[in-house]
């Protein structure tokens, strides 16, 4: 047994390789806060396309203080986010950076993410707390930027995918879209996937659930701002609520946060009609903790620590599936629930996208 007076050897490399990488953290902790002035500023899209432009020209353009602005584009030089040029003191957007952080269309758009990610820092008091007492803390206990964030950061995938690739992975669900189909989005937040679904498909009826009724509010707006009323409606019920019967119901990115998964399995394999399809999007991840252990996981394992399995703690079972559930178990889950097929559909590299039926 180790004894206070023996000495630990430390391999010198490795001990450097871990302080420049936690260097290069702490610089990407600060960068979060720096990238979300820039989004809600537009300071990147007054960038984008832009050329070379001194920080006096940046202030100008956007109504902001040129010394915040110099010091700001300085610290987005050094993390490789702008370029600087000596010779003239100007800074510049690649083009590739503007289609991260200028261009809400851009399947590659990443503002919404540091949103959320930011917001989280902010509710580590809460989360900290929750360590020692076990208790959970719900979505609405968060910031109120995370809601956005999130909306903003899923809604680029769903954008890229969900109409294109995804539908048309499931076995005959777009053709009943097409035709007249009755969808449940449950857990939809702030409607991006509803919405987006509603445009591509207007032939048929979609209804939105979700418990957060700020978010519901919101998405109400937004289906009115789309000119989808026709067809959309929002209703502030959880997965426990879903009434009605339906052709597709849909899940993205909320199954595991749940507390009670198979319940909700339950409530969809009654809601759906005997050739019904449940789609279940849910974060990418393998079955062993050893599969997940690189850049995505590592951002997932981050998340499903401070919001995912926080929720799903907050509410009546708890299971408390975190946000790298993988297939294996997720397929446990959706069978207990009284569905009989069950395969992966598709995937990205941050989604597994599944199909379910009765």
């Amino acid at each position: 047994m180790a004894t206070a007076e023996q000495t630990i050897a430390i391999d010198e490399d490795k001990l450097g390789a871990f302080m420049n990488q936690a260097v290069g953290e702490l610089g990407a902790t600060l960068g979060a806060a720096l990238v979300v002035i820039g989004d809600k500023l537009g300071l990147y899209k007054a960038m984008a396309g832009a050329g070379p432009i001194t920080s006096a020209q940046l202030a100008d353009r956007t109504g902001t203080a040129e010394r915040y602005v110099r010091e700001w584009l300085n610290a987005q030089a050094a993390g490789g986010y702008v370029t600087y040029d000596p010779a003239t003191r100007t800074y510049a957007l690649p083009p590739e950076q503007a289609l991260a952080l200028a261009d809400e269309s851009s399947p590659f758009f990443l503002c919404g993410a540091f949103q959320l990610f930011a917001s989280l820092v902010r509710d580590e008091p809460k989360i900290r707390a929750a360590f020692t007492s076990g208790a959970g803390v719900g979505w609405h206990e968060h910031h109120h930027e995370l809601f956005e964030g999130t909306e903003r950061f899923f809604r680029t995938g769903y954008r890229a995918h969900l109409v294109s690739e995804w539908i048309p992975a499931l076995d005959g669900v777009e053709e009943k879209l097409r035709t007249g189909a009755r969808v449940a989005d449950v857990g939809c937040g702030l409607g991006a996937s509803t919405i987006l679904m509603a445009e591509a498909f207007p032939k048929s009826q979609f209804v939105g659930f979700d418990y957060h009724k700020e978010s519901i509010e919101a998405a109400r707006e937004r289906a009115r701002d789309a000119g989808v009323t026709d067809r959309v409606r929002f209703e502030v019920q959880p997965a426990s609520g879903l009434t009605g019967t339906y052709d597709l119901v849909c899940m993205f990115d909320c199954l595991h946060d749940m507390g009670d998964p198979v319940g909700a399995a339950r409530h969809v394999h009654a809601a759906l009609e005997p050739d019904g399809t449940w789609l279940i999007v849910e974060p990418f991840a393998g079955d062993a903790v050893e599969d997940n252990l690189n850049p995505v996981g590592r951002v997932y394992y981050g998340a499903s620590t401070l919001v995912c399995t926080p929720a799903s703690l907050s509410q009546e079972v708890g299971l408390g599936l975190g946000a790298q559930a993988g297939e294996a178990r997720l397929r446990d889950v959706v069978t207990a629930g009284g569905l009989t097929r069950f395969r992966r559909a598709t995937e990205t590299p941050f989604n597994l996208v599944l199909e379910a039926r009765p």
